[in-house]
């Protein structure tokens, strides 16, 4: 049985990590009990199970997706790195730019790629909205906001092309029934549930959408 507070989750699922992507996930834990007493970014009765509910959430993505070496990255309204800081450890050569429109949830992320030495995150603050001149392959997010609000920022942020096989565009993690949300976002998404992939009870009813550009 694993236990769902430790990295043997993820182990459960990936097996091809480096002996550093492993260091950097096993440093996630202490690194976010010790920044959430100061800075409060996950709930207190998350935080004893953040590599069920953050971290292999966020990873889920990476079953879907493998992004190309070079590939950047934005994650929209990021909170305190998710799903950025996974996908990051995971894909060492691939640009992550972790965008808030909170400072101080910004200040946990910083604080936890330095800690765990991701040294392939930048962060800013601001809305998405607010993000001109940039160009990314893909818009990731997790519960933030709407798909139809999330589709009207991420799309001018999105070049075309591919990646692999998947088309660029927006990667978002929802959850629950999305019919109204989908009809009213006016996109048709990819959607693949979580527990199809990870086969643990709190992926139910959870899924990624991938609308492509």
């Amino acid at each position: 049985m694993f236990n769902l507070a430790t990295m043997d989750l993820i182990l459960k699922y990936f097996s091809d990590f480096t002996p550093k992507q492993i260091d950097q996930f096993t440093a996630l834990e202490a690194l976010y009990k010790d920044w959430n007493e100061k800075i409060n970014v996950i709930s207190r009765k998350d935080i004893d199970s953040l590599y069920l509910k953050h971290v292999l959430h966020s990873l889920s993505i990476a079953a879907i997706v493998e992004f190309q070496p070079g590939a950047e990255v934005i994650d929209i309204g990021t909170g305190g790195g998710f799903p950025g800081i996974p996908l990051a450890i995971f894909f060492p050569d691939v640009k992550f730019h972790l965008v808030d429109s909170i400072a101080k949830k910004l200040k946990v992320v910083e604080g936890v790629a330095e800690g765990a030495g991701i040294t392939n995150i930048t962060t800013q603050h601001s809305r998405a909205e607010d993000i001109k001149n940039c160009k990314f392959d893909f818009a990731v997010s997790r519960a933030v906001a709407p798909l139809k609000d999330l589709w009207r920022w991420a799309n001018p942020l999105v070049k075309k092309g591919t990646q692999g096989e998947v088309r660029n565009g927006l990667i978002c993690l929802k959850g629950g029934d999305l019919a109204q949300e989908i009809s009213d976002s006016g996109v048709k998404p990819r959607i693949a549930a979580v527990d199809e992939i990870f086969k643990e009870d709190f992926f139910r009813e959870k899924y990624i959408l991938h609308v492509p550009k």
